[in-house]
């Protein structure tokens, strides 16, 4: 396929940059577009919060912390179905290149993504609703914040189905390339969310529930705007009924990666309420610091997200079309972008903490809690970016054990730690438990690497995951 710039359509436009644009070109029409739209959704996190810090009761800052664990469950949803369809995706795409009819088996992936996360998130939310009161106990609220906290869960629970959907659709419209599309998407619903939180927070005063609200309804505009475009532009995707099916072709690679991501969000949960739980035990302050810290650390780990998600459409393309020159180039331009915007963007972040938290609190207990945070949370990001690109390649090679092992080593490893760390150190030790846990799971990761290099070449060489396994069963061994 040529290098030069093809006929000016959506699609063809799309897939160029997949298959045979400099990788330098690739990456930035990947990933720029993700990472300013993540960094958009970050920016509203931090706005958001300052939403909410403007009603002055610290008890609504820490009913959002407590709520952060539902944002885990349409991770998990929305991931099993967005993430693992994706992938398979983008590698039946570079496929198509020397087998067109495996084109025709996208309509059947994109339809099973779809409609399993609305249907799965419908059921965790009536599960969720009939069982809100000990949810709401479970997420760690204390008797000052239950009641800001079931508002808050409550309302984000009834629209865990449009979540779901949205994160599965916006993985979808990345899986051909079309990163500029998916950002258009998420902008939009931060636009929205922005314009809905100023109705229902500042003009009717709802609070966390009218906070809640903006999100899930901000998402819904969102969604609109993805199928409208798909059902234009895309020559391969389809969320027709028809296309639904239960194939094993089907489900096992999308499981198989999703799985990982459900095992990561599942983790998340459980480590966010071991982390809230804990950090109750200190009072409202730290909790209340942990949501603005969080969400302020969020710009520069957005800015590395950006990268490590935009680029593995190209990954996955390259590794389905049998390109090993091509998949190299891309993870080693990826790498160096994560460390450039690591060492700029934290440092920056690191350097004016404490300007950028006394916007948001002025209560001089929170804010010495939170650049403490804040400074821990920036450590972690420096490993968290590489240890993401990683995770990214096994998904985009099918690399089911390596990509799954990631996702459970954070939390396992988090959970005994932040314990020992709590006993030992009391909260500064739940600070940086974090932190730490980042540090071993990257070392994890390289090792991973060093030791699916050789099925990922054969992979490469056939064309497919599944000759790779083929071809990796029969080889000699070492």
């Amino acid at each position: 396929m040529t290098t030069t710039t093809p006929e000016n359509t959506a699609a063809a436009t799309n897939r160029w940059y997949l298959s045979a644009a400099p990788i330098a070109r690739a990456l930035v029409h990947l990933c720029v577009p993700m990472a300013a739209a993540m960094v958009v959704s970050a920016l509203y996190n931090v706005i958001n919060a300052g939403f909410i810090g403007a009603q002055h009761d610290t008890s609504l800052l820490a009913a959002i912390t407590f709520g952060t664990p539902l944002l885990g469950i349409v991770m998990a949803v929305g991931g099993v179905f967005g993430v693992g369809g994706s992938a398979l995706m983008s590698r039946l795409l570079g496929a198509s290149e020397h087998d067109p009819a495996k084109a025709q088996d996208i309509k059947h992936v994109a339809s099973f993504a779809l409609w399993g996360a609305v249907v799965t998130g419908a059921v965790l939310a009536v599960v969720g609703l009939v069982f809100l009161r000990p949810l709401v106990a479970v997420l760690g609220a204390d008797a000052a914040a239950v009641p800001a906290t079931s508002e808050y869960v409550a309302v984000m629970l009834a629209f865990v189905p449009v979540l779901a959907s949205s994160f599965a659709l916006e993985q979808i419209v990345r899986s051909e390339g079309a990163a500029r599309q998916a950002m258009i998407g998420l902008v939009l619903s931060t636009v929205g969310n922005l314009v809905f939180d100023v109705l229902f927070i500042l003009v009717l005063h709802w609070g966390v529930g009218g906070a809640a609200l903006a999100v899930g309804l901000a998402n819904v505009v969102s969604i609109a705007y993805w199928v409208t475009w798909l059902q234009r532009n895309s020559e391969n995707v389809s969320f027709a009924p028809k296309w639904f099916t239960l194939r094993a072709d089907v489900l096992k690679p999308v499981f198989g990666i999703g799985v990982g991501e459900l095992l990561q969000s599942a983790f998340l949960i459980v480590t966010t309420l071991v982390l809230n739980n804990l950090a109750a035990a200190y009072g409202d302050d730290p909790l209340a610091a942990m949501g603005v810290a969080v969400r302020i650390a969020q710009v520069p780990e957005f800015l590395v997200m950006g990268v490590t998600i935009g680029v593995l459409p190209l990954l996955a393309y390259a590794f389905g079309k049998g390109d090993a020159a091509r998949l190299r180039a891309a993870l080693r331009g990826a790498a160096v972008t994560v460390g450039a915007i690591v060492l700029v963007f934290s440092g920056a972040v690191f350097t004016f903490r404490e300007q950028v938290f006394t916007i948001f609190s002025g209560d001089h207990s929170v804010l010495a809690i939170g650049l403490t945070i804040l400074t821990a949370q920036l450590v972690a990001a420096i490993v968290n970016g590489f240890t993401g690109l990683l995770t990214s390649l096994f998904q985009a090679t099918g690399m089911v054990l390596p990509a799954m092992v990631l996702s459970l080593a954070q939390g396992v490893l988090f959970i005994p730690i932040v314990i020992v760390g709590n006993v030992w150190f009391g909260l500064a030790g739940i600070i940086w438990a974090l932190t730490v846990t980042e540090v071993i799971v990257f070392v994890a990761a390289l090792v991973l690497w060093l030791a699916s290099r050789g099925k990922i070449a054969r992979g490469l060489a056939a064309g497919s995951e599944e000759r790779a396994d083929a071809a990796l069963a029969e080889a000699p061994a070492a």
